[in-house]
């Protein structure tokens, strides 16, 4: 009989699934069949808001040039950004977790900085680090860096004090506790910030770009609006939209896969 119920509960739980992808499907279709009809009959300025067919037109003609060069050069500046500013924000969070002083001197910067624009700095990025590729690098650093300090700092802060009090009574030392307790019960922290930090090196990737570069998805954006091609324009944010759901994905397969590691110990 409960396998039965099983059956039952993953069959419903399939359907649902698909389901919700056809429903997703249906909406997207039905969407650009609307823009492109309201386009069609000229009820929407296709020069302002574009239209698919215009998109895909452009989408291959810059397919046959060099569209695949300009998503290498933004992938390569926000996987670059992701992974230093991920790591930095880590060790840092770690290292104001270690030490309490050091924690609060820097909590009000923090703060200040968490909330101060980072767009308003890149004129000053660039004079420091020159106007390039490694202009771009910091620009995803510095939108993602404070995120990832407080979001792991916070986390290690709310680990259970119960298993840090015992720990403590079997004379465990600092780097014990935070091998053994602090960093496995944050795991779900980490996680979550590398969620929040590809979405983030995107958009500090795509800033720079709007500043300095001569290649990649926000040079086509900010060239596309300089000549008044707005085709480009869409066509750029678009493949924007899918390369962030394609890093997004990788997160949340990583997430899955260490998931699934943990139920196997």
């Amino acid at each position: 009989m409960k396998t039965n119920d099983r059956k039952k509960y993953l069959q419903k739980r399939r359907k649902n699934k698909i389901l919700v992808a056809v429903t997703q499907i249906f909406i997207l279709i039905a969407f650009l069949g609307i823009w492109e009809w309201m386009a069609n009959k000229e009820i929407i300025d296709s020069f302002i808001t574009s239209q698919p067919s215009r998109i895909w037109a452009t989408l291959t003609n810059l397919g046959a040039n060099d569209l695949i060069h300009h998503i290498q050069v933004t992938t390569y500046e926000t996987v670059v950004g992701f992974l230093l500013g991920t790591t930095l924000g880590i060790v840092i969070a770690i290292i104001l977790w270690w030490s309490n002083f050091l924690a609060k001197v820097a909590d009000p910067y923090l703060v200040v900085l968490n909330s101060l624009p980072k767009v308003a700095l890149g004129p000053i990025i660039i004079i420091w680090v020159g106007a390039g590729t490694q202009a771009i690098i910091v620009m995803a650093i510095a939108i993602s860096l404070i995120v990832t300090i407080l979001e792991n700092l916070n986390g290690f802060l709310r680990t259970d004090e119960n298993l840090i009090k015992m720990a403590k009574t079997f004379k465990a030392t600092k780097f014990q506790i935070l091998t053994k307790i602090i960093l496995p019960a944050n795991i779900s922290t980490f996680i979550s910030s590398l969620k929040v930090n590809i979405g983030l090196s995107l958009v500090g990737v795509i800033s720079g770009e709007f500043l300095v570069s001569k290649a990649g998805l926000g040079y086509l954006i900010v060239y596309g609006g300089q000549v008044f091609k707005l085709d480009l324009v869409m066509t750029s944010v678009i493949i924007l939209g899918i390369l962030a759901g394609i890093m997004y994905g990788i997160v949340v397969l990583l997430e899955r896969c260490i998931l699934n590691s943990k139920k196997f110990k």
